[in-house]
């Protein structure tokens, strides 16, 4: 999930690069003008429509221009570059065709499209571009100028398609760093190793437009193999670790440990197999190695794969590798490289995350067998006591004494709270065992007690699978909870719902309650929307379907 900073960041580069681009097309374009105007002779070959092209350009330039100070989203579309070129071919064709000299224009729209959208939009312009100028060019042209148009419309050509290949790599190194700089960012110790290595495998999956992203890993000290898997047809879904058997995993594991592997096959059957590896040595130089056959091609066929490229782990407490598959594009050297970079940055991360996470368990476990024991010396036996006194004194009580009810709700009351307590103390001593379970029941445990002790009826449901970590369960619990807190001190309703949703790698929790009286004014709660800021999402209120309020909390999971 990309944070709002980093989104709100993008958008002011885009708006400050089409504010750029809009101010040189209006330069561009009212230079055009005035040399029309100045020099008509030195602009070509003038026909009837060139003051009406010129022109309608130059207003063209200006609308744009005007559009791009006030931070209009269409101005990020591919239709302004091609609306660009189809004005050039149209100043090229009232100019004089091949004898123009403003057929330069046309390099404007390649690196408008080549820096913004990369090499291949880059290339079609290029093509488009040639094209058009070589059409308009033919209508007019002489026998004995076709070889000035052949070396201009190649010029075109291959100016424009290297300056599509340094766009495309500005682009591309752009992405790459920005991933490198995502997977390398400490994730939130909260939602623990399972969710930063998600992360990572969906984050590079998307990046390299591949069908899978596939994360294999044996541990050294149980011998027991992992496997998560990112997929495309199911985006943002919980990817856990799987345990394999070692037969399951050693095709995975066929290449030598320290071998980065491209593989691609060919897209014609009768071509033989290919495949590329490279071997890594100990001065960091790259070697490349081509191969044929297998082991490529089997796991090739395994993983149904037109192309993967895998590249080793190196872990402190295991080894692995991972693999990025595409059944429809190919890999070259420099993506291999490059998931080798971004494995380098990422999962050592990943290692002081499991670290943390395993320090913050053990001590979590010692605290909890504390706080049990404090819970039945200091919480327990006064609450055991508080029920025999009340006992007592029902007892003492005579039969038509008119507190005799109320003694018998306190001793309930309290003989409940003893149960619960005892149960709290047991959950604490034994761990946090399954932790969906756990969560849900103490949630609906907590509604049934608001629902006996204060008459408000809160249903509690959940959507979709829930998969987090004890902790952040924890915390989740607090904001539930204090959700629960105000819908009873604030206001008058007698029933609310709460509703949880785990979705597109994030959690919704609705906090509703109905209307009785007047409308409440608008209100921020300020516990539940810091609560939430601290595990990186957001709270606001809204309007609910039965007229009262609803606070939704959203947390990326």
């Amino acid at each position: 999930m990309i944070h709002e900073n980093e989104i709100s960041a993008r958008h002011a580069r885009d708006a400050a690069d089409a504010s750029m681009v809009g101010r040189m097309r209006l330069v561009l374009s009212t230079s055009a003008l005035l040399t029309v105007f100045i020099d008509p002779k030195g602009a070509g070959e003038l026909m009837s429509f060139t003051w009406l092209v010129f022109s309608g350009y130059t207003l063209h330039s200006v609308v744009l221009y005007i559009l791009s100070q006030l931070d209009q989203p269409f101005l990020q579309s591919k239709l302004i570059h091609w609306l660009d070129v189809g004005w050039y071919a149209l100043i090229v064709l009232f100019t004089g065709g091949e004898s123009s000299s403003f057929y330069l224009f046309f390099f404007f729209a390649i690196l408008t499209a080549s820096f913004r959208w990369g090499f291949e939009e880059g290339a079609r312009v290029t093509l488009a571009s040639s094209a058009l100028f070589a059409f308009t060019s033919l209508i007019s042209v002489t026998d004995a100028e076709i070889p000035r148009l052949l070396l201009r419309a190649t010029f075109l050509l291959v100016l424009g398609y290297m300056i599509a290949y340094w766009g495309g790599s500005d682009v591309a190194q752009k992405r790459r760093l920005a991933l490198l700089r995502d997977v390398s960012q400490l994730s939130n110790p909260r939602f623990g190793v399972d969710h930063t290595v998600a992360s990572v495998l969906e984050k590079t999956r998307v990046f390299f437009k591949a069908s899978s992203c596939i994360l294999v890993i044996r541990d050294t000290e149980s011998a027991s193999w992992t496997l998560r898997t990112a997929m495309e047809d199911h985006p943002g879904r919980s990817i856990n670790a799987e345990r394999i058997s070692a037969e399951a995993a050693a095709p995975l594991m066929a290449f030598p440990q320290q071998q980065i592997v491209v593989y691609n096959r060919p897209l014609w059957p009768a071509l033989a197999g290919t495949g590329a590896s490279s071997t890594l040595g100990g001065n960091a130089q790259v070697k490349w190695i081509k191969s044929v056959g297998e082991p490529g091609d089997g796991l090739a066929e395994l993983l149904e794969a037109r192309s993967f490229i895998t590249v080793p782990l190196s872990l402190r407490r295991g080894e692995g590798r991972m693999y990025v598959i595409s059944s429809k594009n190919g890999f070259g050297k420099a993506d291999a490289l490059f998931l080798s970079h971004i494995v380098a940055q990422a999962f050592p991360v990943v290692e002081n995350i499991e670290l943390l996470d395993r320090m913050a368990s053990e001590a979590a476990m010692r605290e909890r067998q504390k706080i049990a024991r404090d819970l039945h010396d200091t919480t327990i036996q006064p609450y055991i006591g508080l029920k025999l006194g009340l006992s007592a004194v029902r007892n003492k009580a005579a039969a038509d004494n008119p507190l005799i009810e109320d003694l018998d709700k306190l001793t309930a009351m309290a003989t409940q709270v003893v149960g619960d307590l005892r149960r709290y103390a047991g959950t604490f001593k034994a761990g946090p065992g399954q932790r969906e379970p756990v969560f849900l029941v103490a949630l609906r445990r907590q509604a049934a007690q608001v629902r006996e002790f204060y008459g408000i009826d809160i249903a509690v449901s959940m959507e979709g699978e829930l998969d987090i970590s004890d902790r952040l369960a924890a915390e989740i619990f607090q904001i539930v909870n204090e959700g629960m807190s105000n819908m009873r001190k604030h206001t008058s309703a007698q029933h609310g719902s709460i509703k949880l949703k785990c979705a597109n790698g994030g959690l919704d929790i609705q906090i509703e309650n109905e209307c009785l009286g007047a409308q409440p004014t608008e209100f921020m709660p300020r516990s539940i929307a810091e609560r939430a800021a601290a595990l990186g999402g957001k709270a606001y209120v809204e309007k609910g379907s039965n007229g009262g309020t609803a606070v939704h909390i959203e947390i990326p999971v």
